[in-house]
């Protein structure tokens, strides 16, 4: 695989490309919105900048990565050349679905399709398309360029030569592929989740404060950061809609969002993106 596509030019979109340019692949950058695409080739350079004021990379390597970057506003003029597209638009069933059915249409017959999802079935998106054996699902951590694993997600349909191509691809890149089953929440948020949500429960019961939950989870669990700042971070959104898709996928009142973080949602408060969380940015 020398030809990548990335769907979606937000920060997961362009951390993936990021990675992809820098170990000398060419991705096709896609997003309808021309904005979009200008302000991630800005992340791009802003986060390459940053690696060589680390002594991480050269400029001449940042140039040369980014010589390999191409942008375009449509599917239909990105896709067909590549060999592997990855979707990594928002978090939302039907319009992951869509862009699918899209792609699969556009796409050269061997082209393998992934999808960045943190929480929808794999399964789900295969059948939006006409070749089920060649979906896949690649879940990448933010922040792209720096976290090590990725989540790589097989469905009944999967071909075991697609996973066998992904694992590979994943260690040219240099990340940490770990493979998992398609089940709701996959493995890493399986678990994060409901900590998250616990964390939630817990101060909403008057249990501790923010920061004292936080501080207790870094101090006592070596975790960077607490779940409640992590929840930020992701967003409070994200978390109620990984939390939906287990409550219903698994049918147990485990993964029911807490009554708070659902009306800190309803509110808008939904962590760093809209300035205010469980902590003010």
């Amino acid at each position: 695989m020398e030809k990548i596509a990335v769907i979606g030019a937000g920060t997961m979109g362009n951390g993936i490309a990021h990675v992809f340019i820098q170990k000398g692949f060419k991705v096709n950058l896609i997003d309808t919105q021309a904005a979009a695409l200008e302000k991630a080739i800005s992340t791009i350079e802003k986060n390459m900048d940053r690696q060589i004021s680390k002594g991480v990379i050269t400029n001449e390597e940042k140039l040369a990565a980014l010589s390999n970057l191409s942008t375009y506003t449509s599917i239909e003029t990105g896709v067909p050349a590549a060999d592997l597209v990855i979707e990594a638009a928002t978090e939302n069933s039907t319009i992951k679905e869509s862009i699918f059915t899209q792609i699969d249409q556009c796409a050269k017959p061997t082209a393998i399709i992934a999808s960045n999802t943190s929480s929808i079935s794999i399964a789900q998106l295969a059948a939006a398309t006409q070749r089920p054996e060649k979906v896949i699902g690649m879940h990448f951590m933010n922040p792209v360029p720096v976290m090590k694993l990725v989540e790589i997600i097989n469905c009944n349909a999967t071909d075991p030569e697609v996973t066998e191509a992904i694992v590979a691809l994943t260690k040219k890149i240099n990340k940490v592929p770990c493979v998992v089953k398609d089940f709701p929440g996959f493995i890493a948020n399986r678990i994060l989740m409901p900590m998250i949500n616990e964390a939630i429960i817990a101060y909403s019961e008057g249990v501790s404060d923010v920061e004292t939950i936080d501080q207790i989870m870094k101090l006592g669990m070596a975790h960077p950061m607490g779940p409640l700042q992590l929840a930020d971070y992701i967003g409070l959104d994200v978390c109620k809609s990984i939390l939906d898709i287990m409550y219903k996928g698994f049918g147990n009142t485990k993964y029911s969002p807490c009554p708070l973080l659902v009306s800190m949602v309803e509110e808008g408060k939904l962590g760093v993106k809209t300035g205010a969380g469980f902590y003010k940015y």
